[in-house]
């Protein structure tokens, strides 16, 4: 009967281990939402199903006279007219704008506003607003981005290895140039 409590204790640290995973995702310090308006370029991400066939991508934030973050995403698809997505970011108290709930406009947001909210969360952001690496707690999304096109090979090494130091998979990033269609 000894096997038994042996068997609940390795089943329960298993399960401690495993919650390793989910440890608190530290954010940058503040924000200046004012200094990181404008467009910034996608390095790389995370596979989504939202941006599946998207290169090219860009982000462009503008301060809404509310306070909130007018967000729009563009990206280019094989053969079709630019995509382009709207929507609203807001501050979560207390983060100093390191932590916005985005909302993008679609039916079901306006229907479920606050359960169609994803957290972007800015775990990096280069002193001078150049580069940025945006995740979530869950370590499902990430996205690196510039406000150039391409980054130098040791800059986006350097924002890997810090993401990765975070615990998200950089195995899987998708950077944007590799997305481009064979010309």
């Amino acid at each position: 009967m000894r096997l038994i409590p042996g068997f609940f204790t390795l089943l329960l640290a298993g399960l401690l281990s495993a919650c390793g995973a989910d440890k608190p995702l530290a954010t940058v310090d503040q924000v200046d939402l004012v200094r990181y308006s404008g467009t910034w370029y996608e390095i790389a991400r995370l596979p989504q199903w939202f941006q599946r066939g998207c290169y090219n991508s860009t982000a462009t934030y503008s301060l809404n006279e509310d306070g909130t973050v007018r967000v729009v995403n563009r990206c280019q698809r094989d053969d079709k007219e630019p995509s382009e997505a709207q929507g609203t970011a807001r501050v979560v108290p207390g983060s100093d704008n390191a932590k916005l709930k985005v909302r993008f406009d679609s039916w079901i947001s306006k229907l479920l506003p606050t359960i169609t909210e994803g957290n972007y969360w800015i775990i990096a952001l280069d002193k001078n607003y150049q580069t940025v690496v945006i995740g979530e707690p869950s370590r499902e999304y990430l996205w690196i981005l510039a406000r150039t096109p391409q980054l130098p090979d040791d800059q986006y090494q350097a924002l890997l290895q810090l993401a990765e130091s975070k615990g998200f998979p950089v195995d899987e990033l998708q950077r944007n140039r590799d997305l481009q269609p064979e010309q």
